[in-house]
């Protein structure tokens, strides 16, 4: 057997920091060697495995790239801007989105349907090739793209403009302003390519909305897309809340008010999708979580597709004066559904894959693909039979519930959820009976005028993709106590390291001062957290404010730290009523009475989700141990930080009851 060559710290941080560029996107992997292996028994699935990696990485989402003069200016921006202490009452009202877009500056010269929208499948017909077919949708999809960085480039100025001063007096009085990073959205075609299929197979889409941030997860360029008149034919749509066992049944009636005026012609619902279970012996204070959607919950959302279903029965208005069209017309699902039986349905027959999207087309029909008016589209259900099946296609932004609502629907895990956002790759089909069958779309990151801090903020912009670390955690800041929530100890106010002598000393009395009187920033908050938890740099022995953050970012996207906005027109009594006065959107519980929680930890733990150790290293996961690097190319220690350099001296409980005489 060849001897292993030597492999010094410098290859092996080289040899990291290419792994984590790899899983970032920036760079394409290096080929792979050809290796020696052990001859397996049995057959050999190597073309198999070969084609799941290539699927895989088709699939992969692309976003934009944040340039290294950015990312140091926020760097230093976040270590000296102060941060607004008590935070006012009004950041917790969520402003709509679709303001930003009506700005003047930004949709000058641009459609409003080409300003925000999502790419449209071009038309298609059944004698088309694949080739043909794919080639007319990467030339779709470019001039979108192009199109949409255009209007996203004006929005950039437009803020950027705002944010600097156009005088010397306000240079000279105005304070530097943190600025936003552009925002991200999906440029991969092959992950539009799922969108585009399940709207075309479904006939009612569920938009699901997270209650925490409703307007965030419903962007105008959605909205634009869903209106296309040849889906607003065949397709209904309905609102779905999610998440509202974290931001509670108040505020998720005033969101659902909300949408009902803001959308009056949709059907807006509320689930949620997890129980707790009973604490068992030995399982200590953390909590354990399974699929599961109250009888209420579930009774609502059946009524409205079972109402929704009704519509699509009714002939259009425009055959009513023509009998003889009438009388022809079919419509365009399945008339009889079983609903007591969707209600009810239980057992492990329920969300089994059986045919769906692959089933094969029959035969029989004409070769068209895409109608170009009604009409023809009347013409074209007249010659189809009847659909064997209702399907209804869940669609939102990642991380905002759809496979965790499906594993609640049939009360058992059928489809694998995450908390890493952007888990679900391929679009999946369940069957709920046999008259009704599921269509799971990857989560796709929608255009949308907002920056990506409120995207990773949100939990639709995966954590690990994150560089802009201090942005972030400034950005939370504004919105959350975070040293409140920590229980953080400000840096200039902890005790400096005592001369290195062989007795331990406390710190003196009234070294300790006011933290009321200090200015908090978010590097700040960064230090004192990863001092707090011991997490230090190894090579420099500095705090690791990336490990820090990530942590952070991690626990108020996975709602380990309870938060949500209002609407617009909430008064701000309710809002001081619900969070209290000073705590912006935080929603202190009684799981968080106590500012010291360990977020970290077994007990403040929220195991809502399958297989989450894995998806932290399939997503690159930047929280660093001791044998990885941190961003500034260190390795990790963990130190304790609460004992001090002669700890390990002490003596045990047993040995402190031990009398004078005998020690």
């Amino acid at each position: 057997m060849p001897r292993k060559v030597a492999f010094s710290a410098k290859q092996k941080k080289a040899q990291l920091r290419l792994k984590r560029a790899v899983k970032r996107g920036d760079i394409s992997p290096p080929p792979k060697q050809d290796r020696r292996r052990k001859t397996r028994k049995g057959p050999s699935n190597s073309a198999h495995d070969v084609d799941a990696v290539e699927s895989v990485r088709r699939l992969q989402s692309a976003f934009v790239k944040l340039p290294r003069e950015f990312l140091e200016r926020t760097k230093v921006l976040a270590a000296t801007l102060p941060l607004e202490r008590p935070i006012s009452s009004e950041v917790a009202l969520l402003h709509d989105p679709a303001i930003a877009a009506a700005h003047p500056s930004i949709a000058s010269g641009l459609e409003p349907d080409q300003l925000l929208t999502c790419p449209v499948r071009p038309k298609w017909r059944y004698d088309m090739t694949k080739a043909m077919v794919e080639k007319n949708e990467e030339v779709i999809f470019t001039k979108w793209l192009d199109r949409t960085d255009e209007a996203v480039n004006k929005w950039c100025n437009a803020q950027e403009d705002q944010a600097t001063p156009s005088t010397d007096e306000q240079l000279e009085n105005k304070q530097p302003v943190m600025p936003h990073a552009p925002t991200s959205f999906e440029r991969n075609i092959e992950v539009w390519r799922q969108l585009w299929r399940v709207t075309e197979i479904s006939q009612i889409l569920l938009i699901l909305l997270d209650a925490r941030c409703p307007l965030l997860h419903y962007p105008p360029s959605l909205s634009a897309y869903l209106s296309n008149p040849y889906l607003a034919r065949r397709t209904r749509t309905i609102l779905v809340l999610t998440k509202v066992d974290i931001v509670g049944p108040v505020r998720a009636e005033a969101w659902t008010r909300f949408l009902k005026q803001k959308y009056p012609n949709l059907r807006i619902v509320q689930v949620e999708s997890y129980i707790e279970k009973s604490a068992g012996e030995g399982s200590g204070q953390r909590k354990h979580y399974e699929p599961h959607l109250p009888s209420t919950f579930r009774q609502t959302l059946v009524e409205a597709l079972k109402e929704t279903h009704a519509e699509f029965l009714e002939p259009p208005v425009r055959l009513k004066d023509f009998p003889e069209k009438l009388a022809k017309w079919k419509p365009s699902v399945k008339r009889n559904i079983d609903w007591d039986a969707v209600l009810h349905a239980r057992g492990g027959q329920v969300g089994t894959v059986v045919g769906g999207a692959t089933a094969p087309r029959p035969t029989d029909l004409p070769p068209q693909g895409i109608p170009e008016n009604s009409d023809e589209e009347d013409e074209q259900r007249e010659a189809e039979p009847e659909p064997e099946v209702f399907t209804i296609g869940l669609i939102g932004q990642p991380n905002v519930g759809k496979s965790s609502l499906l594993n609640a629907l049939f009360g058992i895990t059928k489809v694998k959820a995450s908390r890493t956002p952007g888990k679900t790759k391929h679009f999946q089909t369940l069957f709920w009976t046999p008259e009704v069958r599921l269509v799971d779309c990857p989560g796709l990151v929608m255009p949308n005028l907002v920056p990506m801090e409120s995207q990773v903020f949100s939990g639709i912009f995966p954590i690990s993709r994150v560089s802009a670390v201090p942005l972030c955690i400034y950005h939370a800041a504004q919105l959350l106590p975070l040293e409140r929530i920590y229980g953080l100890q400000h840096p200039s106010l902890l005790p400096k390291p005592e001369e290195d002598k062989r007795t331990w000393r406390e710190p003196r009395a009234g070294a300790m001062k006011e933290q009321k009187e200090l200015k908090w920033t978010a590097m700040d908050i960064l230090t004192a957290y990863a001092l707090k938890k011991g997490w230090m740099t190894a090579r420099t022995g500095w705090p690791d404010v990336h490990r820090a953050g990530n942590a952070m970012l991690r626990a108020v996207a996975e709602g380990k730290i309870h938060w949500g906005f209002w609407p617009l027109d909430t008064e701000l009594s309710t809002v001081e009523e619900h969070h209290g006065v000073g705590n912006g959107i935080w929603i202190p519980t009684s799981e968080h009475h106590d500012f010291d929680w360990d977020f970290d930890s077994d007990a403040g733990h929220d195991d809502r989700d399958v297989d989450d150790v894995s998806d932290e290293e399939e997503e690159g996961s930047t929280d660093v141990s001791a044998d990885e690097t941190s961003e500034d190319e260190s390795p990790t220690a963990t130190v304790s930080a609460t004992a001090g350099r002669f700890k390990a001296l002490l003596l045990d409980d047993r040995d402190e009851e031990v009398d004078d005489d005998e020690t």
